[in-house]
Parts: C-alpha cells; structure tokens; sequence
C-alpha cells in the first residue's frame, strides 16, 4: 500500500516507521497518490498564533473572544475537551472552563499570517478557494508534472512548512471532491492528514450521521430528524424527486452527496459577498464615547481585512443590537468604494448619528458590501473633505509600519476608548 512520510516526505510501500527517518507520522491508503482536491484547516488558529507568541500559556486552556457578554471566536484543544466551541456564548465556556486565558482578537496579525499561508498555498496551484483566514479548498490536479511529486506530498511539505516557518499547524483532507475533502481535514484534528479514497466512498458514508454535510445546522438537522433523517443510509432511502419535493433546493443537493457526489470546482474567484466585524459588550452601553471607540476598531478590523483581501466596497453598513434584543440596522452606498477605515469609520458614524442613542445596545457592528477590487477603490477626490486625501495618505503610512513592526505599532487615541 503506498505510503508517505509527513516529517521527511519519503515515499514507500507499507511499513510500521518511515525507512527514512524513523518516524510514526505516516499516511498509507490505496489512492494516496491518485487523489488532487484538498481541503487545508488550520488548527485552532487564533489560538494558536496567541500560544506560539506566549509560551507562557502554551499548555493552558486558550479562548479568543470578548467579555462575558461575547461569543468565542476560537477555543485552543485543551479547552475544546472541556466542552468550549466557536461562537458559544462567552459567559457558558466561562462556566465549562473557568480557568481559561480570554484574550481578545488580533485581526490584523491573523490576517497577515493568512496571507503568508496563502502564499504558500498558491506555489502549489493557483487553484486555491479560500473560505476564511485559515482554510481553504485547492486542486493539485496536473500538478505532479511541476513539482515532480504526487499532491499528497506537497500537501505533507505544505503544513510541514506552515510549522516550520509560522510554528502553526494545520489538518489536511485529501479526496475527489470538495465535500469529502472538507469532511476529511475534521477526522483527526488536530494536525491531522485524512484520506477518503473514490472506492471506499458508499461505505465511509453509510452510516455517518447527516450532519457531517457542511450547512446542516441545528435547525435543518431537526428538520431532517422529522423525516426521519439521520444518517446517510436513511438518505439513500428517499428518491430525488422525493427529496427535492420535500426539501427543495436542498433536496436535490442531498441526494448527490448522499452518494459521495459533488461537482462543484475549486475556484480561485468565488466572490466575496461582504466583509463585516461586531462585538457583544460586557454590559449594555449608551456612552456616546465608548460607542466612538468601538466603531473605529470596528471599521479598522473590517478595512484591514478588506486590504488582506485586496477587495473594496460601495456600501457600508451599521448593526446596532438594543438591550432587548431588536435590530436596528442603516446602510448608505458611497459614491466611491472604499478600503480605507478613516472612511468607512466617518460613515459609519454618520448612520451611527442618524439613528441618534436609541441605546443602550448590547452589539455594534460595521460592514462593507458591493465589493469590487482594491483597483477600483477610493478614485475621487472629496471636494466636502480637502483633508481626506491627507489622511488616506497617513493611513497608508500606517499600515506600511504595523506590516513591518507589528500591529499595535501604532494606535489611534480613539482606539483606546
């Protein structure tokens, strides 16, 4: 059976250590080497970028979010085995991991991280569809000819090289399709390498439960749980016209990928729809002066990711959440789309005091829609604001030194409210 060494790459047939280098890090299936999509998922990534810059915490319990009154962003593996997961409250992991290190978000250092892994990714193929900051679908397929090695090799070297380079780990699911390399890269988290061969398929399915398919969450799982839906095996069962009829859209998806079947192509240019960031306050706040503060780290989180993305928007959005829970939301389109958080901060702003304090609010958040390329941002000159060009010049001066020393290089005295 073909075998490969994920510490020093070495190929070979079955054997209980690499003949190499001695190690037990190996990967063996029948198809290792014929497969080409995969799916690349760092593992606890916030989590880990704040661990290896804190060896301090390193073996601690880890969670990245906001106060008592937030959601986790990302929880370390130590605390997961408690029970913590993304986006649970922050007041109930607090209650399953009372003595876990809480440490509030560093966008702008995770994206520039995203973007060295990226760059790693894209010397692969340029068949790269990222779906957040730290994972991604790639198609090696006709790569082998390039690099003189099978994808599953270069996929080894990749995460081999995101250690050895980052220090940050990531989980790698190799298949032949989309759908079942994204439920590989989950089966051995962390710093996993999962292969679903084309012949094992129907049985690997058969009996898992439905809720392995990506977008079934708790409400469509209940939904399903009615018809009596619960594994793959009850899938096979129902006929597409049936499923379809049923369920839609959904219906006809499901019945596909009940069979392991999954069309769609790994593409670089899957469009961004928006780009947006909020925060859930420890306490629900109507201080005009703290609102300020947080709707410009917003719009500095939302402009920083817009300028990792090289994307720009025409739109901007204002999310205000009351004490009792009601939405309020405002939108205006620009004349020129935007990267920049000065802009998107002044417009934000502006919704902002239009609404007028209808507070206190529990939630704030800044968005950025109708995105276009960075090409096509921030054109005209504002002839209501001579100073604008000014500070877009500062802003880009700024990110120049936060990209060569660090983040909080610099900070604006609002930031600090």
């Amino acid at each position: 059976m073909p075998a490969l060494c994920r510490d020093c790459l070495t190929q070979f047939k079955t054997e209980a250590r690499c003949p190499g280098c001695g190690s037990l890090r190996i990967s063996r299936h029948p198809e290792l080497f014929d497969l080409s999509i995969a799916h690349m998922d760092c593992d606890a990534f916030y989590a880990s970028v704040e661990k290896r810059d804190d060896p301090e915490i390193r073996d601690k319990p880890v969670i990245i979010g906001g106060g008592r009154r937030g959601v986790v962003s990302t929880a370390c593996y130590v605390a997961r085995i408690r029970g913590v997961r993304s986006a649970m409250p922050m007041f109930q992991a607090l209650k399953l991991c009372p003595d876990a290190v809480v440490i509030k978000p560093r966008m702008s250092l995770y994206v520039e991280i995203s973007r060295e892994i990226r760059k790693m990714m894209d010397e692969l193929t340029p068949d790269v569809e990222p779906l957040s900051l730290d994972e991604a679908f790639m198609d090696l397929t006709g790569t082998k000819k390039l690099h003189g090695r099978p994808p599953a090799v270069m996929l080894a070297r990749l995460v081999k090289r995101m250690k050895d380079e980052l220090g940050l780990t990531g989980s790698i699911g190799l298949s032949h399709n989309k759908f079942l390399a994204k439920v590989a890269s989950d089966l051995e988290k962390p710093r996993g390498f999962s292969v679903i061969g084309k012949a094992e398929t129907a049985e690997f399915l058969h009996d898992k439960p439905v809720r392995l398919i990506w977008g079934i969450g708790p409400v469509a799982q209940e939904t399903l749980d009615k018809a009596g839906i619960h594994t793959f095996a009850d899938l096979l069962r129902w006929d597409q016209e049936d499923l379809t009829a049923r369920f839609g859209s959904m219906g006809y998806r499901l019945w596909h990928l009940a069979r392991g079947q999954d069309k769609r192509r790994v593409s670089a240019h899957t469009p961004i729809k928006s780009i947006s960031n909020e925060t859930t306050f420890f306490e629900d706040t109507g201080n005009s002066d703290i609102l300020d503060g947080h709707l410009w780290r917003l719009s500095e989180k939302v402009s920083d990711r817009a300028k990792a993305q090289r994307k720009a928007g025409r739109v901007v959005t204002l999310k205000l959440k009351r004490a009792n829970h009601s939405l309020i939301s405002r939108r205006v389109a620009l004349r020129d789309a935007t990267q920049m958080a000065d802009t998107l901060y002044s417009t934000a702003r502006g919704l902002f005091d239009q609404v007028g304090n209808q507070g206190p609010y529990r939630l704030i958040g800044v968005g950025l829609s109708d995105l276009v390329t960075e090409e096509n941002a921030d054109l005209s000159a504002d002839l209501l604001d001579p100073q604008a060009a000014k500070r877009r010049e500062a802003e880009r001066a700024t990110d120049a030194i936060r990209e060569r020393f660090g983040s909080d290089a610099i900070l604006k005295g609002r930031a600090m409210r």
